[in-house]
């Protein structure tokens, strides 16, 4: 029994170390994989940052961060293809996080059809983190990103970065 185990969680750390490198393979580069070498045509930011958690007034004893991502097009109208995020919360570096479809992004951001219009600012007004106790609160830093393209199929990115406290500010 405590082979299996033993071998289980091997087979565990192995695969979290192999997945943590596929998604950040150069560790002389600051960014994952995935957005290295595609032009920036997007603006992308998070208020209030840095984000602090609070008391949840809905869930006694649980814990909330509450910011808001925004994103806008600075290179023409784009049609986005992927929204996600990478998390940096321990010596491993960026991990994938969440990924979302276009059509997740579109409900998520207000954006009709994922269709992103120049010079429009588009908000996920209610981009929050959660926590079911002051045990579990932790900080780390998540690196949002969306990948759109325009009429003739160049990508571009759009990324920001917000930083998530571990300790409530009162």
């Amino acid at each position: 029994m405590k082979k299996r185990l033993l071998l289980l969680i091997g087979l565990l750390v192995v695969s979290f170390q192999l997945a943590a490198q596929a998604t950040w393979s150069d560790h002389s580069r600051v960014l994952p994989d995935k957005l290295r070498q595609v032009p920036v045509g997007l603006t992308l930011w998070h208020t209030p940052n840095p984000n602090y958690p609070e008391p949840d007034p809905a869930q006694p004893g649980h814990y909330v961060w509450k910011h808001s991502t925004m994103i806008r097009s600075e290179v023409g109208e784009l049609e986005v293809v992927e929204c996600g995020s990478f998390i940096w919360y321990s010596a491993a570096g960026w991990q994938a996080n969440m990924r979302e479809t276009p059509a997740e992004f579109a409900e998520l951001f207000n954006c009709p059809g994922g269709q992103l219009k120049t010079g429009t600012t588009y908000t996920f007004a209610k981009n929050y983190r959660f926590a079911d106790s002051a045990q579990r609160l932790y900080g780390g830093d998540a690196l949002w990103y969306i990948l759109a393209k325009d009429k003739q199929g160049k990508l571009y990115k759009g990324m920001g970065l917000i930083e998530t406290e571990a300790k409530p500010r009162f």
